[in-house]
């Protein structure tokens, strides 16, 4: 019996919805795991909910998540917005976001998954990010786009500031849609916008944040506002002053490119959150995504980065480019569906349509709906799919055998029409199918030789424009 492919892309359950995951690499017992701390979309009409739940997974297999269930409720009766989680000594310290941000606490354990007690209040702000350096010091960063960023030390008990540390707005910030302000400071595009998550790289200060950009980025797809990036900047001290990195991740989904050379992008982009994380000797990028039709069921998503420094002490982080050898620039990696599992998802499994990373040319915008049974079998499947809408999966690994055959599963029948694609969106045919309206699970011959990885593509189409299917998973055989 076939199994449904897990630790993709989304790597958690498809029934987990954790958006803001700082990753952070412990050894406990032992046993050395990554752990993703985030929020938690639970509450459905707005971001976030009343609780943080922490997974985790061994470092040498970052496509098998554990649960540890509940690691801190709200003492506030409260939403709680993004927190952090660092080790010093022997304890753990995870700062909370209560009160959607506005205050942040900090409680502690003795073990990675918690449970963290003992809040206390500290004068930290929104979206708290920690670093432990080398020598033991503590950092503190904070700040959105509605006021500026703050760096400060902080002092032994792990909850206040030191005594002439604080740094106002080291990075600039942009405007705030929704509470303009104007204190001198703000950049009014390529700005920070929150999400301070700052780290060690390579022996830089690395500080990590979700840029707003009020401009476009043609090549991108960026025509609008927008602030679904996480960028970086650099530096030789923590407290800066930090040099422009770049952006190294957007949830805009694949990028295609029209006649003129600008992008096209195929996924709703959204408000990002995450960091990177060297995990057994390589760097990821944890982030995520939007799904639904609004910002409020998240998932986390990771991919692979390159990291690296230059010559002249510049530092590189993302898809790099190398002349002879030497970084000369990076730009944001690609969106997949296969995340951590880099050598693509066995085509032999059942694979969910929720791990799209391409839903391109619906008349109603076409979107992945969030599902919350939590069971191993869930798929979450893609509606308001309409004649011309084209689903894209990066990437399917095949193996050395041609599949026979590929079965896919409608949620409901319709009659019409679907192709599967090689490689684009608009490649070559590899298998279709007629749909007369009366079968929901399909299976057609596949009409050509594959083998190894690649990105399959299907494309629905229907005489009745009014038609709208509903695709719920996949396989090969």
């Amino acid at each position: 019996m076939k199994s449904y492919i897990k630790g993709a892309n989304p790597y958690m359950p498809l029934w987990e919805h954790v958006p803001d995951g700082e990753p952070r690499v412990f050894e406990h017992n032992g046993e050395k795991r990554v752990y993703v701390y985030g929020s938690h979309d639970i509450e459905k009409v707005q971001y976030c909910g009343r609780n943080y739940v922490v997974w985790s997974a061994p470092v040498d297999d970052l496509t098998n998540w554990t649960y540890h269930g509940v690691a801190y409720e709200t003492h506030y009766d409260s939403i709680l917005y993004a927190p952090d989680v660092v080790k010093r000594g022997d304890t753990y310290y995870m700062y909370a976001a209560e009160r959607k941000g506005s205050l942040v606490v900090v409680a502690s354990s003795k073990t990675p998954w918690g449970p963290f007690e003992n809040p206390v209040e500290t004068k930290l702000g929104f979206d708290p990010g920690i670093l432990v350096d080398d020598d033991n010091r503590v950092y503190a960063y904070w700040g959105g786009c509605a006021a500026p960023c703050y760096i400060a030390e902080m002092e032994e008990d792990m909850a206040t500031i030191k005594e002439g540390t604080l740094v106002s707005n080291p990075m600039g910030h942009s405007t705030c849609p929704w509470n303009p302000v104007d204190d001198g400071h703000i950049s009014l595009i390529d700005a920070f916008f929150e999400a301070s998550s700052p780290r060690k790289v390579l022996g830089k200060y690395v500080y990590i944040f979700s840029r707003r950009y009020e401009k476009p980025i043609p090549e991108l797809g960026v025509y609008t506002d927008n602030n679904g990036f996480l960028s970086y900047r650099f530096s030789d001290s923590p407290f800066g002053p930090f040099i422009e990195g770049g952006d190294f991740s957007f949830n805009g989904g694949e990028i295609l490119k029209d006649a003129d050379g600008r992008g096209i992008m195929t996924y709703q982009w959204g408000n990002n959150h995450g960091s990177i994380m060297e995990v057994n000797g390589k760097w990821y990028v944890f982030y995520h995504r939007q799904t639904g039709v609004n910002e409020y069921s998240r998932q986390a998503m990771i991919e692979p980065v390159d990291v690296a420094l230059g010559k002249d002490g510049r530092l590189y982080i993302g898809d790099i480019k190398y002349l002879d050898g030497e970084p000369v620039s990076s730009k944001p990696v690609e969106m997949t569906s296969q995340g951590a599992q880099i050598n693509g998802l066995d085509a032999r499994q059942w694979i969910s349509a929720g791990y799209a990373c391409h839903i391109f040319g619906s008349k109603k915008r076409a979107y992945i709906r969030p599902g919350y049974e939590q069971t191993d079998e869930i798929s979450t499947p893609i509606v308001d799919i309409t004649d011309g809408t084209t689903v894209g999966f990066r990437y399917l690994q095949f193996g050395n055998n041609t599949p026979k055959t590929v079965t896919f599963v409608l949620e409901e029948a319709v009659a019409g029409k679907v192709q599967v694609r090689l490689e684009s969106y608009h490649g070559r045919v590899v298998a279709a199918a007629d749909l007369d309206g009366t079968v929901k699970e399909v299976t057609t011959e596949v009409t050509t030789g594959i083998v190894g990885k690649h990105a399959i593509y299907f494309a629905f189409m229907a005489d009745d424009k009014e038609t709208t299917f509903i695709f719920d998973r996949f396989t090969f055989d």
